[in-house]
């Protein structure tokens, strides 16, 4: 079976690609192989190599470059999976996509559900909820994850500017009136590997969005505290002690694309589907540094 997985370079393709390897038929093609934002060359490898499973990790990521370099977020992450949902229609490939919490207003305080009413803040929200919505009408079969925060040890994330900004400095100013479950995206990769091997049994899930998160929720600050304390109990050499981070509102860090306040996601459709129960987002805080 031979399986495509774009994005291999990113957080979460970086964790499918290490536990994908020794899959027979794995294709990874890199930015020099195949340009992700050229359509004619995405349909011609698609036309070339005929995978009958894709995953697709690529996505434009830079939140507040997006608000500036809105062709390219567009691209990637509403006319690629566009794209990606017409050939796994039309020849019978499984498709599972990643989106986002931004998709979401970002109001009050409860859990999204999978049907809630969507409204992005920002046009990387934007972009990802046209992507959404083109695998939705286009490949109905296809699964799309909607996760948050992700973090790995690979990468530009929060959890790793955190690390190196508590080598450095004794003070800290974060975020605490966002609210999410930091995602690790080896939790992304396992669950997804999961998917895949129910369609490889002839079980596949039934298609549509499911929300890919650990259970429990905090806020950035929440986040930075256990970054710090993990890194203390596993004896990393810090400057930044816990008590010195300190909670600010996101008005006093003001950035070029609106964040949402509630970032919460309900996981509950996800583990009935799979017949589990996801882990506390503090539970998955050990890491390696690079």
């Amino acid at each position: 079976m031979k399986l495509l997985l774009t994005g291999s370079s990113g957080q979460v393709g970086t964790e499918l690609k290490q536990q994908l390897a020794g899959q027979a038929g794995l294709l990874m093609p890199s930015r020099a192989e195949l340009d992700l934002a050229d359509e004619a060359a995405v349909q011609a490898y698609l036309k070339q190599h005929q995978p009958q499973v894709i995953l697709n990790a690529a996505a434009y990521t830079a939140v507040d470059l997006a608000e500036t370099e809105q062709a390219a977020a567009l691209a990637l992450n509403a006319q690629l999976p566009a794209l990606l949902a017409r050939y796994c229609a039309k020849s019978g490939a499984y498709l599972l996509h990643y989106s986002t919490d931004y998709v979401y207003p970002g109001t009050g305080s409860e859990p999204w559900q999978e049907d809630s009413p969507t409204g992005p803040l920002n046009y990387y929200g934007q972009t990802k909820l046209q992507g959404d919505l083109a695998v939705l009408a286009q490949c109905p079969a296809a699964l799309i994850f909607r996760t948050s925060w992700v973090y790995s040890v690979h990468g530009k994330n929060f959890r790793n500017t955190i690390l190196r900004l508590a080598k450095q400095q004794a003070e800290l100013r974060i975020v605490a009136d966002q609210i999410g479950a930091p995602t690790a995206a080896s939790l992304i990769a396992a669950i997804s590997l999961q998917a895949l091997q129910r369609f490889q049994q002839g079980q596949p899930m039934t298609g549509g969005v499911y929300h890919l998160a650990p259970r429990g929720y905090g806020s950035w600050y929440d986040f930075a505290q256990a970054i710090v304390k993990q890194a203390m109990k596993q004896g990393e050499a810090l400057v930044l002690l816990p008590e010195a981070i300190q909670p600010i509102p996101s008005s006093d860090y003001p950035t070029p694309a609106q964040r949402p306040l509630n970032s919460r996601l309900c996981v509950d459709k996800l583990e009935r589907a799979l017949g589990i129960r996801l882990p506390e987002w503090q539970e998955l805080l050990a890491f390696k540094t690079q």
